[in-house]
């Protein structure tokens, strides 16, 4: 068993990890993507960008590096790594997008967002192993003994991007897509989750 094997009732029945759709992150100012993003997205326009590896590496991993790039390489961004936090509880497997504390280290530490990108072009399939992720993602961390109240979580189609949030065992899934035409609300909202992270992981 791994993330991707999870439900969301498999996560309540195996951690007591409920769920729930309701708006998160409301609050946030969009930021305009800078001219580099801004003419790397006017170019898929004209591109087949139909799997999973043309949308990272045309829309997905470009908008990760320019806020990478916006907060002073503050993460690191790791890409089909493995994230093994309990392997005998399913909790393992590979992992689309892990954003890290950077520490300047080679291995993954203090995993902070789990981005998943939806099978099939449907957000729906991607719900329940991002959901199973940002539960690694806690163990993970208190393995290395750091409590992290909130663990974000992001799945993406490249043009619809979701949302959701582990606190406590309750994980919130916005019940608001955010659309890549509107990419400075995407970028403004993971500037919040970021800036949350900044002052609890100093």
């Amino acid at each position: 068993m791994s993330y991707r094997d999870f439900t969301l009732a498999k996560l309540e029945s195996h951690f007591g990890i409920k769920n729930r759709k309701e708006r998160i992150l409301e609050t946030f100012v969009p930021i305009q993507p800078s001219t580099y993003l801004s003419r790397e997205l006017m170019e898929v326009e004209g591109l087949p960008v139909r799997s999973e590896k043309a949308k990272s590496e045309w829309i997905v991993v470009p908008i990760l590096r320019e806020l990478r790039n916006r907060n002073d390489k503050y993460f690191t961004i790791h890409s089909g790594d493995f994230l093994n936090a309990d392997e005998e509880k399913g909790l393992k497997g590979e992992c689309d997008f892990i954003l890290a504390k950077d520490v300047s280290t080679f291995d993954i530490n203090y995993p902070i967002i789990q981005i998943v990108e939806a099978k099939k072009n449907d957000l729906e399939l991607g719900v329940p192993q991002c959901a199973a992720q940002l539960v690694g993602a806690k163990v993970f961390n208190q393995n290395k003994g750091v409590e992290i109240p909130k663990i974000y979580g992001c799945v993406t189609t490249g043009n619809e991007w979701l949302f959701m949030v582990l606190e406590n065992d309750l994980i919130k899934i916005d019940s608001k897509i955010h659309y890549l035409n509107e990419v400075e609300n995407i970028i403004g909202i993971f500037q919040v989750i970021i800036d949350y992270y900044k002052k609890i992981l100093k």
